[in-house]
This record gives structure tokens, C-alpha cells and sequence, in this order.
């Protein structure tokens, strides 16, 4: 079951794209108004995977955290708003890990500000964790995600960027009571 079930899920023009800039902004003026607001959902902004033995400690086998999210955008007159948006991870290795990779998989859903979602994407991230290392930092750029606007009047404020990791029940129920296993570089 996907994390935001209370969120309606409606579907719209909007596009998202991995690509590795924004690019193509030739027009050197301001936008006409602010860029979207943009971060990572308290409750899905960390994961904890356990081997399936208890809640403790010595049970983790992967966690992972968002620490940052900057959205840059460039939109003029009636264009879409075109943004491009950065998230710093830092995932950690526990004691239970069987392997040196995980595959944890993220979304990034686009709304109207304190509204319901307008298209929301999951992306999957592979993390490979060299011998000795039990802690990895790494951004992930989404490089193109396209808002369309009814016109002018409609400025970069009337949306949010949303970033998370998908999460079963059971993790999200881990999040919601409050409890967090994060592995700390030695």
C-alpha cells in the first residue's frame, strides 16, 4: 500500500523527466513570481528496514534519510513553470544487512499548495555500500518537471514540490509513532 492514501491522486499535464539540468532557459529576466515551495513529508522522510525479528537496534538491516531538497525554477509570462529539484539522501548499513546494496525507491508528487496531488512519480534508487562503509550521502537531481498554468496570474506559489521514500504500513506506522533507528558515520 503507497504511503499517501489520504491524498487525492489526480491526474493533469503535468510531466516529470529525469534529466540532468533544467536547461534551455535562454531569457535572463526574473521569474514573475516565487518558485514553488519544496521539501520532504515528515513521515516519509526517513525509512528503517528491519530483518523481521523486532524493533531493536541490532535488527536494522538498511535505513535511509532525506536531509535536504532545493527546487530551482524559470517560468515568464503564460509558460509551464519548469523546475529542477535536488535531494540529498544519507542511507546506512545496519548489523542484520545480508548485502552491500539496497534498492529503496522515492516519489516526488507536485500538488496545489495544501491541496490534493497532482501527478506524483516513484523513482528507484540503487545504493552500494563499499567494505567498511556503513553510511553513504548521496543527491539525486530530478531534472525536469513541468507545471502548467492557466495563465499569468497563476505564480510558482500556488504549488508544492513533495519528496519521500515509499513506505509499507509497517514502516510508515514506525514513523508515525515517533521512533527513528539512524545509523551515525563512527
Amino acid at each position: 500500500m503507497r504511503f499517501i492514501k489520504s491524498l487525492a491522486f489526480v491526474g493533469t499535464a503535468f510531466a516529470l523527466s529525469a534529466c540532468s539540468n533544467i536547461g534551455g532557459f535562454t531569457e535572463s529576466r526574473p521569474n514573475q513570481g516565487p518558485c514553488p515551495a519544496a521539501g520532504s513529508l515528515y513521515e516519509a522522510q526517513r525509512v528503517v528496514m528491519l530483518n523481521g525479528e523486532g524493533e531493536n537496534y541490532k535488527n536494522i538491516t538498511f535505513t535511509g534519510e532525506i536531509t535536504g531538497v532545493r527546487l530551482f525554477c524559470r517560468y515568464l509570462k503564460d509558460n509551464p513553470i519548469q523546475a529542477q529539484i535536488d535531494i540529498d539522501f544519507s542511507f546506512g548499513r545496519g548489523a542484520a544487512a545480508a548485502t552491500d546494496s539496497q534498492e529503496y525507491k522515492f516519489f516526488v508528487a507536485v500538488t496545489r499548495t495544501n491541496r490534493a496531488v497532482m501527478e506524483k512519480q516513484y523513482f528507484p534508487l540503487t545504493v552500494k555500500f563499499p567494505k567498511g562503509v556503513d553510511v553513504v550521502t548521496k543527491t539525486e537531481t530530478i531534472g525536469k518537471i513541468v507545471i502548467p498554468r492557466a495563465d499569468e496570474s497563476i505564480s510558482g506559489a500556488n504549488f508544492e514540490v513533495l519528496v519521500g521514500f515509499d513506505l509499507t504500513e509497517d514502516q510508515l506506522k514506525f514513523n508515525q509513532n515517533g521512533r527513528r533507528f539512524l545509523l551515525q558515520t563512527k
